[in-house]
């Protein structure tokens, strides 16, 4: 998935059919569990891109690994808000899957992107494991290339988003080193 695209990548359905089929498929626990272990992912390839280098874009137009992860951590803000809101009966908010380009406060490094993802994470993940997990399931987020998807499918989204970022952050590692 390429930030800021304008037509649905191939593979879009295909793509939409795991996130429905797994969400109905999987208890809260097991998304909350497949969210938790996957998101190590970006962990992983952020620790691979050199400090001093972190907010650096590789190339004119192209985005800083401090981007990328800034952009993650305003999904899982815009995604706990939304998911939130939804399981307590209101009305949620829209969520929009764009790189804003900015960088998140005075976060420089991979360590810090992490330990600030998991300090928006755990929490999310707390409220989550409280629902019952068939709350308000007729709410949808609208996502441009996936349609609508309920709070569950919303929620195995951002694994899938977490995934894809992550492959994002170590292409730039790669660069980097290369």
């Amino acid at each position: 998935m390429v930030v800021g695209m304008q037509q649905a990548p191939e593979g879009a359905q295909r793509i939409r059919d795991y996130l429905v089929s797994q969400a109905a498929k999987l208890g809260i626990p097991e998304l909350v569990d497949k969210l938790r272990r996957d998101a190590v992912a970006l962990r992983e390839a952020a620790e691979r891109v050199p400090d001093q280098r972190f907010r650096e874009r590789p190339d004119d137009g192209e985005w800083s690994a401090a981007e990328v992860f800034t952009h993650v951590l305003e999904m899982t803000v815009h995604g706990d808000a939304a998911i939130y809101a939804i399981v307590t009966g209101g009305r949620p908010p829209s969520v929009r899957d764009a790189v804003s380009g900015a960088v998140w406060g005075d976060l420089r490094d991979a360590g810090g992107y992490w330990r600030t993802f998991e300090e928006l994470r755990e929490p999310f993940y707390a409220r989550v494991l409280r629902a019952r997990g068939d709350e308000h399931l007729e709410v949808t987020l609208a996502h441009p290339w996936f349609g609508p998807l309920n709070w569950r499918e919303w929620m195995l989204f951002m694994r899938v988003h977490d995934l894809d970022h992550a492959r994002q952050i170590g292409a730039i590692a790669d660069r980097f080193a290369g």
